[in-house]
């Protein structure tokens, strides 16, 4: 029986995370679908047990692997971790602090953020990136990230401090007839085209969905989004409506407008996550000074 290797837990994380070797292999790993087969076959082979099941409907993760997906995470993060902390005794730096943002939260968050570790500045070198929140929740995971302004995500190991729970509202086209109305009741939207949250937007499509259910409103998906640009650029040129957060009141181009939800709108929390292990003293003065910069 060989040993299990690093790329063995790299493949497998990968595909327990997608729930697809097909997804896996083309947009994570960067190899082909047969040789990330054998891969995970070589793997389940040297643990001993099954850890994935397949089926029509995609791979699912089985109770055995449930197990093993927590440890080889916990590996891979100390793997990460120990490379750059071999790296930074070797080229010794200013202490690099890595910040992400949901994309387009920055517009807001950033100057907060960089306010909260003002004194630190001259000290540090802040690495700011944006990027979907579950790619967010994986580089905090990895220790590739320091904090992020994100989604709370279900799927990975994080702590998370809600910051601010934002209303979802109603993006149009400045020329569509509900522009009329000073706020949309949910029953409008039946019949319309409508935009809304795809897989990597999970969060939001979960609020959406549940919110939709409750007020009796049979709504169906004509086209899934991850991000904001990608929703206002389809508002605009199919016509169509979207539910998305306030924040995407920064980014409105001239042919995309709001209104507020009729009622108590659905909310949808922002939160800074952190990885539990990380103990940069940096992260340690972030979050002390938190709820003093976002009040």
């Amino acid at each position: 029986m060989g040993a299990v290797e690093l790329r063995h837990l790299r493949y497998f994380v990968a595909v327990a995370e997608t729930g697809s070797l097909t997804e896996a292999a083309q947009r994570r790993l960067h190899t082909s679908q047969p040789s990330l087969s054998r891969q995970i076959r070589d793997l389940e082979r040297q643990v001993g047990v099954e850890l994935l099941s397949r089926s029509a409907r995609g791979v699912e993760v089985t109770e055995a692997g449930r197990v093993f997906l927590d440890h080889a995470r916990a590996v891979l993060v100390q793997v990460d971790a120990g490379v750059q902390a071999a790296r930074a005794a070797a080229h010794p730096v200013r202490r690099s602090f890595g910040m992400g943002f949901l994309t387009g939260l920055e517009v807001t968050w950033l100057p907060l953020a960089m306010r909260a570790l003002q004194d630190q500045l001259p000290d540090i070198q802040v690495a700011v990136s944006s990027d979907y929140s579950p790619r967010l929740g994986e580089a905090l995971t990895r220790g590739r990230m320091d904090v992020a302004f994100m989604r709370p995500e279900p799927d990975y190991p994080l702590e998370y401090v809600v910051v601010d729970r934002e209303p979802l509202v109603v993006l149009m086209p400045r020329d569509h007839r509900l522009t009329a109305c000073d706020a949309i009741a949910p029953e409008e939207l039946a019949g319309e085209t409508f935009i809304g949250g795809a897989n990597k937007a999970g969060v939001l499509r979960t609020v959406t969905e549940d919110y939709l259910r409750r007020c009796g409103v049979d709504v169906s998906l004509d086209h899934g989004v991850d991000n904001i640009a990608m929703a206002l650029s389809l508002v605009a040129s199919t016509r169509g409506l979207a539910l998305m957060p306030a924040y995407a009141l920064n980014l409105l181009p001239h042919a995309v407008v709001s209104r507020p939800l009729v009622g108590q709108p659905p909310t949808i929390d922002v939160a800074v996550g952190y990885h539990r292990t990380n103990t940069s003293p940096v992260l340690k003065t972030f979050l002390s000074r938190l709820v003093a910069v976002t009040a």
